[in-house]
């Protein structure tokens, strides 16, 4: 299922013993652009007003209750390694959250999640991008500090990130939500991640290899209506890229 960005930042966060806080940021990764943390504001529920939670705790997500379920308790939280949020977070940090969890580290390994498959139970596609399974040094980046960039076409600027459509089985992004109002009335589209060329975190822009053109005549995306597989089959062939659907079925067949 799919959730975007600023829809997540209004959902609160259920512990096995009681509310925590609400979402109130996510964190992804500049290399798979996968959601490493939801940033929770636990307002004075804890000595630290923010804390992280890592995908790896999530259990369910309520649409109806905007509510998501974790499996740690109030005390586990509280006792864990502490992050000042005015500093980026660093690898140091990071080695000791996951050793404290005891989950698997998503930085090392051959998959978008580390040496294992998904976060599901599917394996994923992003594998090929890291075949020797070397360590890799992650740079986390806030969704509301992207979510106003310009995008740039091979002919120039069309518009800027208006959201971001997240993939709530691996958590990954799967989609920019593009405004293009300033070129086209109203008007907006979905870039896929994989289709970015570079990004210029100095400019706050992202490159993509597409005309303006290109962009404009691909299927408008709308608040309207759901996701649907037949719309993203439609993307995908407008821009002639391959669906990473059927990517992560070959990569299930052959692991």
């Amino acid at each position: 299922m799919f959730n975007k960005a600023k829809i997540l930042e209004s959902y609160k966060l259920e512990s096995l013993d009681g509310e925590i806080g609400k979402i109130k940021d996510l964190y992804f990764d500049d290399k798979y652009w996968a959601i490493r943390y939801l940033v929770v504001d636990t307002g004075s529920r804890f000595a630290l007003n923010q804390v992280l939670i890592s995908p790896h705790a999530l259990i369910a997500v309520d649409r109806q209750a905007q509510h998501i379920t974790i499996n740690l308790t109030k005390k586990k939280i509280a006792d864990g390694p502490s992050l000042n949020m005015d500093k980026p977070v660093s690898r140091q940090f990071e080695d000791a959250y996951y050793r404290y969890y005891g989950w698997p580290t998503y930085w090392g390994g051959a998959y978008m999640w580390g040496n294992y498959p998904s976060i599901t139970t599917e394996r994923d596609y992003w594998r090929a991008s890291n075949q020797d399974g070397k360590e890799w040094d992650p740079h986390l980046r806030c969704t509301s500090h992207v979510g106003h960039y310009c995008i740039q076409a091979i002919d120039g600027e069309m518009g800027h990130i208006d959201d971001f459509i997240i993939d709530d089985g691996s958590w990954a992004i799967r989609y920019l939500v593009v405004d293009t109002q300033n070129w086209w009335v109203g008007k907006k589209v979905l870039i896929s991640p994989k289709w970015i060329e570079r990004v210029s975190w100095s400019e706050s822009k992202i490159f993509v290899n597409v005309t303006r053109e290109t962009i404009k005549q691909s299927p408008e995306y709308t608040d309207r209506f759901l996701l649907t597989r037949d719309y993203e089959t439609r993307l995908h062939r407008h821009y002639g890229r391959p669906e990473y659907w059927v990517d992560e079925l070959a990569a299930n067949l052959n692991p």
